[in-house]
């Protein structure tokens, strides 16, 4: 009788936390929403295949052969969220693995090209606040584990975080909650966004704004000085806007680091996050959107004596044939006088 009340009481005790501790809610868009405990997490599965990408790497390899010695190329693809946080028993929603398609897009990028692989540091922090929980962004703290590896692959200077004032926004509840369909539920689990601004590094942000139409560029407005941190307050969805209030603008960053380093970033939104780690790092910055940019990039590249190229996406981007598209565009652009 003893040993039945023991084990009534280990279920009592035990069997209720193992099943409730984590839930899997299937969304739309291929996203599922995991809950352990009260927090949620939303992630979007990825469908590229392992012998995939190819097509991104050539792109690669045409930006170092355009580029020649003069200027060095990097290539930085970004792992998503469910890289390291997809439940391993959950199957409703098939999700590929990322790293075997990072595998094969860095193993056919050109040995000249210096590439940035994110895998191993990421997995490294992946309890902390590395990616948002209610977004499809990594966090800012991902972007400083990733600039640090940069900065040690082009040699330049690096500070580490004690060199910055860290600043919360509170009550962010990101993107997923209109991708998922569900932002009731997202709501529910509201998360701070971190992120970190230098002390003692007077910069100068200077940007061109583009002019959309039905989300088109249909012309520029003149370069105007601004913040590189943009203000948004408690509660706010557009906090990772914070880092040059978006895509939507070609930013140029001048730092009190006199090294003769200048730094052409091309990214899509995951890269806004990096060049605030970098100011210690370069003499100048420069950053483009490969979605936004109307330019020839070499000529870009050659008027601004840039030293180092830096092309980053994250692995959905990176993946898709129309990245790839787009950035060859920029190479062949005719050079507008």
């Amino acid at each position: 009788m003893k040993r039945y009340t023991l084990l009534f009481i280990y279920s009592l005790l035990f069997m209720p936390f193992v099943v409730q501790a984590q839930q899997v809610f299937k969304k739309r868009n291929g996203i599922i929403v995991v809950k352990n405990d009260s927090l949620l997490r939303a992630m979007s599965f990825f469908t590229g295949k392992a012998e995939g990408g190819t097509w991104y790497s050539d792109a690669i390899n045409a930006y170092q052969n355009a580029m020649g010695d003069k200027i060095q190329v990097y290539n930085m693809i970004i792992p998503i969220s469910s890289a390291f946080y997809w439940p391993e028993d959950y199957t409703e929603v098939k999700t590929n693995s990322q790293r075997a398609t990072l595998n094969n897009m860095y193993a056919h990028i050109d040995n000249k090209v210096k590439k940035i692989d994110l895998w191993n540091i990421l997995e490294q922090h992946k309890d902390e606040a590395i990616y948002a929980r209610t977004d499809h962004h990594w966090l800012p703290l991902a972007a400083y584990y990733a600039a640090q590896q940069f900065a040690s692959v082009a040699k330049v200077p690096f500070c580490n975080l004690s060199s910055y004032e860290q600043q919360t926004i509170h009550r962010f509840v990101g993107s997923m909650a209109h991708f998922s369909g569900d932002a009731t539920l997202m709501k529910s689990s509201p998360e701070d966004f971190i992120f970190y601004t230098p002390k003692n590094c007077p910069i100068k942000t200077t940007y061109i704004e583009y002019i959309l139409q039905n989300r088109r560029v249909v012309g520029t407005k003149p370069a105007v000085d601004g913040n590189f941190f943009w203000k948004y307050n408690d509660g706010s969805s557009n906090a990772y806007c914070t880092f040059m209030g978006g895509d939507t603008r070609a930013t140029h960053v001048s730092t009190p680091t006199k090294n003769g380093r200048r730094l052409l970033i091309i990214k899509d939104s995951f890269g806004n996050a990096l060049p605030a780690f970098l100011f210690f790092s370069f003499e100048d910055i420069y950053v483009v959107d490969f979605r936004y940019f109307q330019g020839n990039i070499k000529h870009y590249a050659t008027e601004n004596n840039i030293t180092d190229l830096l092309i980053v996406n994250n692995i959905q981007h990176a993946y898709s044939q129309g990245t790839s598209n787009s950035l060859l565009n920029m190479l062949n652009r005719p050079i507008k006088k």
